[in-house]
């Protein structure tokens, strides 16, 4: 029989987050794959662990994964770690579970901390719903669709940023025309030197160009505003069709029913009726 991959969360800073279920199956798999074995052996070695590791890391992923799943063939069981937080969140992984699922390899989850959701639940914003696009990007295109994406979402957009392009960041926003959203910054998630600041993102722009940026951070960023979806970029509704005013959002980079579901708001209308209206 095939063995088992077990994807488990580690401390995204303080190690007494690390859980009771983590550390036993640390101790009982074959071997664990780590994003960086030389950052995971300090967490193996604060808790006695003694066991062989493998680099998993983006640089080798398709390859890595090829060789893994030859061990899991073979009745090995593996944990998948990154560095801190929970594998395939803006960290390596996702190939390997996915060919795990196409060769019906067992997969098990063992939860651990994410500083996505941490910042979420520290921001005062709306945690119903959240859009996580992890880093913005630093290529032109990304951060172009990234833009597009956070300025039509409708949802609180969770991002992660490193203290070097942080100030740049903030710029691009304030500049995109979004400066008046609310935000939280949240850095250094469950450390020592843990702390959040709410503001506008022009608040945040300005006090970033004064301080220097320390740690790795989380930006939470209001949904789009009651205001922005009735001006809808400008554009009058009424001198909308529902077909024009679909293919804004999806011009935007909202994938089709979240499109809709923007413009039954606009307007007041039920979704179904946009759809009614679109697909005759």
């Amino acid at each position: 029989m095939s063995g088992k991959l077990y994807i488990v969360g580690t401390p995204i800073g303080n190690l007494d987050d690390m859980s009771i279920r983590g550390l036993r199956v640390l101790q009982e798999v074959d071997l664990i794959a780590a994003e960086d074995t030389r950052h995971s052996i300090k967490l193996l070695n604060h808790f006695e662990i003694s066991k062989k590791m493998v680099a998993y890391h983006q640089h080798n992923e398709q390859q890595s994964s090829e060789g893994l799943i030859d061990l899991l063939k073979q009745g090995q069981n593996i944990a998948l770690i990154s560095d801190a937080g929970m594998p395939l969140i803006s960290d390596p992984g996702s190939v390997l579970v996915k060919n795990c699922v196409a060769n019906d390899i067992a997969l098990e989850v063992v939860p651990g901390p994410n500083a996505g959701l941490c910042g979420l639940v520290l921001s005062g914003l709306d945690t119903r719903a959240f859009l996580f696009l992890g880093f913005l990007g630093k290529e032109n295109k990304a951060i172009k669709e990234g833009l597009k994406r956070i300025e039509a979402s409708e949802f609180t957009v969770v991002l992660y940023e490193s203290p070097h392009r942080l100030p740049k960041t903030l710029e691009i926003l304030d500049q995109h025309g979004l400066g008046h959203r609310q935000m939280s910054i949240s850095r250094e998630i469950t450390k020592r030197y843990e702390e959040t600041r709410y503001g506008t993102i022009a608040e945040h722009r300005h006090y970033y160009q004064e301080q220097a940026p320390r740690g790795e951070y989380v930006l939470c960023i209001e949904g789009r505003t009651a205001d922005e979806g009735n001006a809808a970029a400008g554009l009058e509704l009424e001198s909308l069709s529902l077909e024009e005013h679909l293919e804004y959002y999806l011009n935007t980079g909202l994938p089709e029913k979240e499109a809709m579901k923007a413009v039954a708001k606009d307007r007041n209308i039920s979704r179904r009726d946009v759809y009614n209206a679109v697909k005759r």
